[in-house]
């Protein structure tokens, strides 16, 4: 099957296949403040991760590109959205337009929509760094997300089968680009042994990318005579893929099952500095157009703002100050990787 048929395989197997669950969100829950002693225009959503500048705490991660006319619809329609509501757009992995370069337009159509709007590229760890700049020169990239993604090419029928020399080239990608690399795990999770070779690697910036979200074993399971069923279950949930990395990196990014506003608001205290959110915005697009996109991210900015404003943070500062009670399986996976789930229910300003 070419590269751009597998883009749309993946898209329609995407939105038929269910959501995992399992992300670990329910295992979160916050300690109500009675006296919050703040009103909705005191709070602040603008967050950093690394150099990077955002207004609101999430953007729209990566999905599409690739694809032929199919994908560059959708990623015009994205870019739209992003454009309207000042929200960071990631673009899918590029590499098929290094192989086609026909298919160069299904990616350049963001920054054609969005000329001022802050657009993440994204290639696969076996990317070379003239790659990466091509990649970012295609679409004038902000930054430049690289996606870990072993267990998608284990169960895809035509994946690769070889992961030697992965971190060397994120090292290489990482020295030689004039913009910020984001490392991104594609729905397996980020355990702390892995950040910590990626910071020894230079990596500032990682993408959790935890399991409870789009499966990709089940997606490429569903291609395939005899399924890998095994690696349907695989990985770390994103709650504890989150405590697991930000013990090790400053700026993380939380995405993987995130839905809803309370999943980002509860990323953030947990020690994300923003969540990205795909599969539920590519439904909503399919179904209402740029338009319904629109309305659902500026709904989802004032949701956020309330729950901020329930809580008497101001910022995203003060929300890592706040009591939260881990339970269920999240606790105890942290519990038993000596993460010290007990730790978040006491933390205080008082």
């Amino acid at each position: 099957m070419s590269r751009a048929g597998r883009k749309i395989d993946h898209i329609n197997y995407a939105l038929s296949t269910a959501s995992a669950n399992g992300a670990g969100f329910e295992d979160v829950k916050f300690v109500h403040q009675s006296l919050p002693d703040c009103a909705i225009d005191n709070i602040s959503l603008q967050t950093k991760i690394g150099e990077l500048i955002l207004s609101s705490p999430f953007f729209i991660n990566a999905m599409t590109g690739g694809g032929g006319d199919k994908t560059k619809t959708l990623n015009e329609g994205l870019a739209i959205a992003a454009r309207e509501t000042g929200l960071m757009l990631s673009v899918g992995s590029q590499m098929a337009a290094l192989k086609d370069s026909t298919e160069r337009e299904t990616y350049s159509i963001t920054r054609k929509v969005n000329p001022e709007g802050m657009i993440i590229g994204n290639l696969g760890s076996e990317a070379t760094l003239d790659q990466a700049k091509y990649a970012v020169d295609m679409i004038e990239a902000n930054a430049l997300q690289i996606h870990l993604n072993v267990v998608q090419e284990l169960a895809m029928p035509e994946g690769d089968r070889s992961f030697a020399g992965a971190l060397n080239r994120i090292e290489s990608i990482v020295n030689g680009l004039q913009v910020p690399v984001i490392v991104k795990e594609t729905g397996f999770g980020m355990s702390k042994e892995t950040a910590n070779k990626l910071k020894a690697a230079g990596v500032s910036i990682i993408d959790v990318g935890g399991y409870g979200g789009t499966n990709f074993s089940k997606i490429e399971n569903h291609r395939q005579d005899r399924q890998l069923a095994f690696f349907n279950d695989w990985g770390i949930p994103t709650v504890p893929s989150i405590v697991e990395t930000s013990s090790t990196f400053p700026s993380i990014i939380a995405s993987g099952g995130i839905s809803q506003s309370i999943d980002v608001i509860k990323s953030l205290s947990l020690g994300a500095c923003a969540a990205g959110i795909a599969g539920t915005f590519l439904r909503i697009l399919i179904e209402h157009g740029p338009e319904g996109l629109i309305e659902e991210i500026n709904a989802m900015k004032m949701e956020q703002t309330m729950i901020m404003t329930a809580l008497g943070a101001k910022n995203i500062v003060d929300l890592r100050k706040l009591p939260i009670i881990l339970s269920g399986p999240t606790y105890h996976w942290l519990h038993m990787r000596g993460l010290e789930p007990d730790k978040f229910a006491r933390r205080s300003d008082c």
